[in-house]
């Protein structure tokens, strides 16, 4: 079929070009794997502006015919081919060298592993950019779904890159952290109550004042810090704004050492610290040992998540220990199931986390 667009038709003329781009591939003029002609290309072949051939080009991109590889061109993409990767998932995670990622990739891999189901682990750094780059290569493997913790960028861009992967009918586990208004499947802990729980134990030990440093721009440490307040309302102890420490931006080691130097700096206005998770702990951990500072003789502390190092410090830290390795097996066995096409409507599961008491909390009369 000669490519002609009929500038006199009513039919849109990018959608001419879109229908006969179609046509070439599902009769297999164009085949799996080929390269097709660029925007300009096209533009010079059919008098077209260079916009409305990106947009052809863009909707079938959209739609799964085509994958744009940077730097080499636009690809039709092998289905058939694709339906033997459906076994390989992808997997977004902040630092896949640190933090709680390291974990919840293990739980997920060991349960694809059981299953002949293969992944792909991609570190964000929490960064759109660096996400973006990552949700393009996981489309051009193909592959068959994607676990995706959030980054720290706005919901609105995290919705961009979840919209990557819904249009091309790739299925996304959200874990750990939420975005708002989306209908995805989604794992998390109950961190509201599992910060009450902490700050609870706190205050049953005798302490009343207790500072908090949390990043708010995460679900998760919103709700933890949530948590924290509503314990202390239930138990009649005054919110003392001076002692919540919030912060509008993701953890950087280098910045939150500055806050950590400068709460401890005024130590004498509470009794326990209450960090936003175990990195965070080991800070207060690292600094007060150069201020001179004991934990737990001049101030408690508690954590969050219960990483494997912090088990290692000379005084053992308490701390809420989240079932990460079970929030990755359950993230995988959603996926899984989204592939085989069997399930219908977004499922959210939460987890429970349990309080383990180590030796970095002192009773205070």
């Amino acid at each position: 079929m000669p490519l002609i667009i009929d500038k006199h038709s009513p039919i849109p003329q990018y959608f001419q070009l879109q229908t006969w781009l179609l046509e070439q591939i599902e009769q297999g003029v164009i085949k799996p794997n080929d390269k097709i002609p660029t925007e300009e290309e096209l533009a010079q072949k059919t008098g077209l502006a260079r916009a409305t051939t990106r947009q052809a080009i863009q909707n079938l991109v959209n739609m799964g015919y085509l994958v744009r590889k940077r730097r080499l061109g636009t690809f039709v993409i092998d289905r058939d081919a694709n339906n033997n990767r459906q076994t390989i998932v992808g997997i977004l995670v902040p630092d896949i060298r640190s933090g709680y990622a390291p974990e919840l990739a293990r739980g997920a891999g060991d349960e694809a592993a059981n299953n002949k189901h293969s992944i792909i682990v991609c570190s964000t750094d929490d960064s759109f950019i660096k996400a973006d780059f990552h949700t393009n290569r996981l489309i051009e493997h193909c592959v068959g779904g994607v676990i995706f913790v959030p980054t720290a960028a706005p919901d609105e861009k995290n919705h961009l890159l979840l919209e990557r992967f819904t249009r091309r009918n790739i299925p996304v586990v959200l874990a750990d952290r939420a975005i708002s208004d989306v209908e995805v499947d989604f794992v998390t802990t109950d961190n509201f109550q599992g910060a009450y729980e902490l700050t609870k134990y706190l205050i049953l030990k005798g302490h009343k004042k207790i500072a908090i440093l949390v990043s708010t721009l995460f679900t998760t440490e919103k709700q933890r810090l949530e948590g924290y307040k509503q314990a202390l309302s239930d138990y009649g102890i005054p919110l003392e704004p001076s002692l919540v420490f919030a912060k509008p931006e993701p953890y950087l080691e280098k910045a939150y050492l500055e806050y950590v130097r400068a709460i401890l700096t005024h130590k004498d206005k509470f009794t326990a610290i209450f960090a936003g998770h175990d990195r965070i702990a080991y800070l207060f951990y690292s600094v007060a040992n150069q201020m001179g500072i004991s934990i737990p003789d001049d101030v408690s502390i508690v954590g969050y998540d219960d990483l494997a190092y912090t088990n290692s410090y000379s005084v053992t830290l308490t701390t809420m220990s989240q079932p990460i390795y079970a929030m990755g097996e359950e993230s995988m066995k959603l996926i899984m199931s989204r592939i085989r096409g069997n399930v219908s409507g977004s499922r959210k599961i939460v987890l429970k986390s349990s309080l383990v008491e180590r030796s970095s909390v002192l009773p205070r009369n």
